[in-house]
């Protein structure tokens, strides 16, 4: 076995369907985002950033960061450990209460990142429950995906969204297995969200627990920022409601929310849980901070600023001509390009060119076929940017010869 060739020839095979990935090297100015630092090897270049996870910017908020600083001078920079050894502070145990109060649950618990927490709980959840099915929509997250894989139940997965094809497959599982729902409410990559009343109403026939990934929804959806079951008046009828820190709220880290029972169990039993050392305690308090914040006077007109961005990109691309995709009807903005060289040309031109910063999305994360660029407009992105971005986006596209919309 060669295996130094081994890894060429899988990096190469990449390489020729056009879907390599090369790391862009960007250092934001703090208080001035969404502008950037591009560090080149001939000079550094200024360039926007038109797809940061950092929806609300609340990573470059001064409250925010004052809570960091503050915290890394009361008890340092590191956690010490793992939750059950040295790895429990204040702040941990703050930011659960405070997590468990935004979605009107028991209790909370922290991991990671919300990778690991999804992938921790499905895993350990399908294992609490002996001959357990969990009922998976097929455009669920990686995260959701592997801990279905690892937990080793029986799996069922539905077309996306489709009330109709899980009720069939409700129908035809055994009546007395245990059985979980498990699916998103804003899917990132379309932009779309799932119909969760009928999903729940259907959890509610067939005696399945469900289980919501918000991850896309924390802080920008709901009066408090809880997320579209809190839009919706639905967080009482879901049994487990996951979420990030690292998007909305601005930091690093994952959680679930659920009964005590519940989350003591997968306490109990996560090796995802168990094994990690915890988030460092300053991190737990800048997430405590922008949860706190963002529940509200001034969450809700943030959200409302960042609702009103994401709709006015939408149109303007429209308005152009340009393919943005009509599934979308969260505040991401996804732009169609249909092929990964493409996809990956149109980036590159745009930073090297025009200093626009947005990364292509391709296989895996999309199926081959629907490459596409993902925008999400922050409050902090302005109409003007939005025109100037639809004007240097229009030339790109003639200068590659990519085709407007029909």
């Amino acid at each position: 076995m060669n295996y130094d060739r081994a890894f060429k020839t899988a990096i190469d095979d990449i390489k020729k369907e056009g879907r390599y990935r090369v790391f862009t090297t960007l250092r934001r100015y703090q208080g001035d985002f969404p502008n950037a630092r591009w560090n080149k090897e001939d000079g550094d270049k200024e360039v926007v950033v038109w797809c940061s996870n950092d929806y609300l910017c609340q990573g470059q908020n001064q409250q925010v960061i004052d809570a960091m600083k503050t915290a890394l001078d009361d008890v340092g920079a590191g956690a010490g450990g793992t939750r059950n050894i040295s790895g429990t502070t204040y702040y941990h145990v703050e930011l659960e209460r405070e997590l468990a109060d935004l979605h009107k649950k028991e209790a909370a618990l922290l991991f990671t990142s919300g990778y690991v927490s999804n992938d921790a709980t499905l895993a350990t959840l399908a294992r609490i429950l002996p001959g357990c099915i969990i009922f998976s929509d097929e455009s669920n997250h990686a995260s959701m995906i592997e801990g279905i894989r690892r937990s080793g139940c029986e799996k069922r997965i539905f077309r996306h969204n489709d009330v109709a094809h899980l009720r069939a497959l409700l129908e035809a599982a055994p009546q007395d297995a245990p059985k979980v729902i498990a699916f998103e409410s804003v899917y990132s990559m379309d932009g779309d969200i799932s119909p969760m009343e009928e999903f729940l109403d259907l959890a509610d026939e067939f005696n399945a627990m469900t289980y919501l990934d918000e991850v896309h929804a924390v802080g920008l959806y709901g009066d408090h920022g809880a997320g579209v079951a809190e839009r919706e008046g639905l967080m009482h009828r879901f049994d487990i409601i996951e979420g990030t820190l690292g998007k909305a709220f601005g930091i690093m880290g994952g959680y679930i929310t659920a009964t005590s029972d519940i989350i003591d169990a997968i306490r109990s039993f996560a090796p995802g849980f168990i094994f990690t050392t915890s988030l460092a305690p300053v991190l737990a308090a800048g997430a405590l901070q922008s949860v706190k914040m963002l529940k509200t006077q001034y969450g809700r007109d943030l959200r409302a600023k960042h609702q009103e961005q994401a709709q006015y990109l939408k149109d303007a691309f429209a308005k152009a001509g340009l393919p943005v995709m009509d599934t979308s009807t969260s505040h991401i903005v996804p732009l169609m390009v249909g092929d990964a060289a493409k996809c990956k040309q149109l980036s590159d031109l745009l930073l090297d060119e025009f200093g626009i910063y947005v990364q292509p999305i391709n296989f895996p994360t999309v199926p081959r076929g629907t490459e596409r660029l993902r925008f999400t407009p922050s409050p902090l992105h302005t109409n003007e940017m939005c025109d100037e971005l639809v004007d240097k986006l229009l030339g790109a596209f003639k200068l590659l010869q990519l085709p407007l919309a029909a």
